[in-house]
């Protein structure tokens, strides 16, 4: 539902709640200032509507900043895909779209390679991506091997390929959307923990923060990765997120070895270049610690997690036998029960919103994210993406997404595509 003169009318003859000593309004209020949160609060702000930004920690203090930073097209849902691909526009044309700060794209190049298995699926979603715009071809082994001379093809049946992929800076991306947000006006809140929703006749109002203060508003967006079902909770409303650390690490890379960004389908790792000399690994699931606390894990990683990225990363890039760990870290992935975002209004509660339940995908897609969910709580309906088919209702009737053409994935890569 979006903003109304009704709600706004409504809004302001709401009473404080007994426990606050001040009182203090906006249009929107966003819980939460990682890069989706702060995406988010941009493209508010740049539409005119007042935006307060409330977050426990600072800007991109969560999972953001533990990101790896693909920017890569290739799923198998079609509205998931287009998530990405219209985000793509964004991180080629930083300064033209946000208009401050940077993001720090580098175009690399995307490859995920298959086996005999996947193959079959890798055709149909390649054609499903390039119906929506993508720009990708299949290719075989030989012409993976002419792309990228350091890659090992013998166990691979197929492959697809995007020139126009790459990565970026998780932080740099998500202060600049705050910054950006903050010169239109947007406030940020931040070292400011929200307890709760403030929710008057089934209507949600505001948020009150952990201090007793109440920030009325006309929407909320519950942006809060692995603390949203927290909030979510005293209303009767839940999401059903599981909380998985999940861990990246950083090997040295000879400085004559090159390659792309790599969905790797057979050994189910994903890795990509950091500069000239870096190459980041990960797997999403590998052992993961479900009801991992968000608020007290284990940051460093994991000495069997290094081994393991490693073997897997010398599986299609031979030449890193001699690369030497440099560093990692661990992070928290919000995971819904279908892997995918949970994007819109809770029908159930008019006035509130959530984007949540990422599950680690969520850095590639926070441009349009923010785009379509700006449009979603102002004019009641994304145009930049339909991102109907993310709604609450999908989780709350068991309607879980569940894509034609699904790859089955080496284990423990994390997460579906």
């Amino acid at each position: 539902m979006p903003i109304s003169e009704k709600d706004a009318a409504r809004r302001g003859g709401l009473q404080p709640g007994p426990h606050s000593a001040q009182t203090s309004s906006a249009d929107v209020v966003v819980v939460g200032a990682g890069v989706v949160g702060c995406s988010i609060a941009f493209h508010l702000a740049r539409a005119g509507a007042r935006v307060r930004v409330f977050d426990k920690g600072g800007v991109c203090a969560g999972m953001s900043a533990r990101s790896g930073a693909l920017v890569r097209m290739h799923y198998t849902f079609p509205p998931e895909a287009e998530l990405a691909w219209k985000s793509l526009g964004y991180f080629e044309n930083w300064s033209e779209m946000v208009g401050s700060g940077r993001c720090g794209f580098v175009r690399t190049g995307f490859a995920i390679v298959v086996n005999d298995a996947n193959a079959q699926r890798l055709h149909s979603n390649v054609a499903m991506l390039k119906s929506l715009g993508v720009e990708t071809e299949l290719v075989n082994p030989a012409e993976l091997r002419k792309l990228e001379p350091a890659v090992r093809v013998d166990d691979v049946a197929l492959a697809a390929y995007e020139p126009r992929s790459g990565y970026a800076d998780p932080v740099a991306t998500t202060e600049s959307f705050a910054e950006a947000a903050g010169r239109l006006g947007a406030e940020f809140h931040l070292s400011t923990e929200v307890a709760g929703l403030v929710v008057d006749g089934g209507r949600c109002f505001g948020v009150r923060d952990a201090g007793g203060q109440t920030h009325l508003c006309d929407a909320v967006a519950v942006v809060a990765g692995p603390w949203t079902d927290r909030l979510l909770a005293p209303l009767g409303i839940q999401i059903g997120i599981s909380i998985e650390r999940a861990q990246i690490a950083f090997f040295k890379r000879p400085l004559a070895v090159r390659h792309c960004v790599y969905i790797d389908a057979i050994s189910g790792s994903y890795f990509r270049p950091h500069g000239n000399d870096l190459t980041l690994g990960g797997l999403g699931a590998l052992a993961p610690e479900t009801g991992t606390d968000p608020d007290n894990y284990r940051q460093s990683n994991d000495p069997e997690f290094v081994d393991e990225v490693r073997a897997r990363l010398l599986a299609r890039i031979p030449q890193l036998r001699e690369a030497q760990y440099v560093r990692g870290h661990a992070g928290i992935y919000d995971v819904s029960p279908d892997s995918r975002p949970v994007l819109g209004a809770i029908d159930a509660v008019p006035g509130l919103f959530v984007a949540a339940g990422f599950s680690g995908t969520g850095f590639k897609t926070s441009p349009a994210v923010g785009a379509a969910m700006s449009e979603l709580i102002l004019e009641g309906k994304g145009r930049t993406v339909d991102i109907s088919a993310f709604s609450f209702e999908r989780i709350r009737n068991q309607r879980l997404i569940r894509s034609a053409n699904e790859y089955s994935m080496g284990a423990g890569f994390g997460h579906t595509l």
